[in-house]
């Protein structure tokens, strides 16, 4: 990134913000005993054949804080304790149909998934693994290699997701929902989605990673959003917030029917860009998608979550800031940080311009820019002042 304006998809830049990155990997051998967090990854690559395995840890016992992002803030966990769990495990793979559920391998991947707690396992690569990932839609994770064999001790099984598994009358979408209401974590729901655990019997099929993390969040948005509807609309404007692992979040409630607009920037995170990317939608549902990728997607379900725990429709704007030393490690940075300040007590306005104002005080790139880069939140200043630029003087009056 050379300036300011250079323009580019959110997309294209991340994966040049990823490339550059260097992470160091634990070194193991061909053979490794250790134990599973519970972790499995399933790739894309090759799709519907696709490389499907479990991730361990080079030390055996309890791992779980290793593959649990409902933990890592509540335990004030900096990037790098985070960095340095995900980089120690260890990812072992086979090629797989994904609809060869009857497979031996993939059944010890949904015993994985489903266990209630880290699972001993012994692993026996065909070569040293090597490498490590770092992407910016799921969690980085350390070396990987191809699996010659790979074993794992008894597991017990979480209820919850147990009971899911047996029902195959059941649909996923429903799974999903009836798991979420009973409080099992979404990492425990997602992972056990992606090795084909939920679902009517022979729909059932090993879904990649990065998708089942989208297909779970906007699952539950989808239902999350059928109950806000039917609320009473929020009555003043509210300001959430939380800053954590290098990143500002101002969520804004606003006192009218659902809409929802996503719009984060990029500040001087590799050099000195300062790159802003949004995306909206109206009270219609949004047929196509984000183009700025899962984080629209679990911001918006972790807010209709807390919505529907307070009774109340609203509409939502969202305003993040990533900060130099910012590493991509997936979107439960997003999902973590929202609830976080959801949980949090929030902030009243009497108006939109004050709980704007209020926001754009805490972040680096002028407010201006944000609104011109934005739609919904552009519409909405414009219909509540009578003109842009008065409102940017106030802003800055010199």
């Amino acid at each position: 990134m050379k300036g300011k304006n250079q323009r580019t998809t959110k997309h294209a830049y991340l994966e040049r913000l990823t490339k550059d990155m260097k992470m160091k990997s634990v070194k193991v051998g061909r053979d490794l005993e250790g134990s599973t967090p519970p972790s499995v990854f399933i790739g894309r690559w090759n799709y519907p054949k696709v490389y499907a395995g479990p991730m361990m840890a080079n030390q055996l016992g309890d791992t779980y804080i290793m593959d649990s992002p409902e933990s890592w803030l509540n335990q004030n966990k900096s990037q790098d304790d985070i960095l340095k769990y995900r980089m120690n495990l260890v990812r072992g793979k086979q090629l797989m149909r994904i609809d060869d559920l009857d497979n031996p391998f993939v059944e010890k991947l949904q015993d994985i998934s489903l266990a209630s707690k880290s699972t001993d396992a012994e692993a026996n690569f065909l070569k040293r693994p090597r490498g490590a990932s770092l992407s910016q839609e799921s969690m980085p994770h350390g070396p990987s290699g191809i699996l010659e064999n790979f074993d794992i001790d008894a597991v017990k099984w979480d209820r919850q997701l147990e009971k899911s598994y047996y029902d195959t009358d059941l649909s996923a979408k429903d799974a999903v929902m009836r798991l979420h209401e009973k409080n099992v974590p979404f990492s425990a729901i997602q992972k056990s989605f992606s090795v084909g655990a939920f679902g009517i019997g022979k729909n059932r099929k090993l879904v990649p990673t990065r998708w089942s993390i989208t297909a779970v969040d906007s699952s539950l948005a989808d239902e999350l959003l059928k109950d806000v509807r039917k609320n009473p609309i929020l009555d003043t404007y509210r300001v959430y917030e939380n800053e954590d692992l290098n990143n500002y979040y101002g969520i804004i409630l606003t006192p009218t029917e659902w809409q929802f607009e996503w719009i984060e920037a990029f500040y001087k995170v590799k050099n000195n860009e300062e790159l802003i990317f949004s995306d909206y939608e109206t009270n219609e549902d949004k047929k196509e998608y984000s183009s700025v990728g899962g984080c629209y997607y679990t911001s918006k379900m972790v807010v209709l979550d807390a919505l529907k725990q307070m009774n109340l429709q609203s509409g939502l704007l969202i305003l993040r800031e990533a900060y130099t030393g910012y590493v991509p490690m997936g979107v439960f940075n997003v999902r973590e940080n929202i609830k976080k300040a959801m949980e949090e007590p929030y902030k009243e306005f009497e108006d939109l311009k004050s709980a704007v104002r209020y926001v754009g005080s805490n972040l680096n790139i002028p407010l201006s820019r944000y609104v011109k880069s934005s739609h919904l939140l552009n519409e909405l200043l414009h219909t509540k002042q009578t003109s842009l630029d008065a409102f940017f003087k106030k802003e800055h009056p010199n």
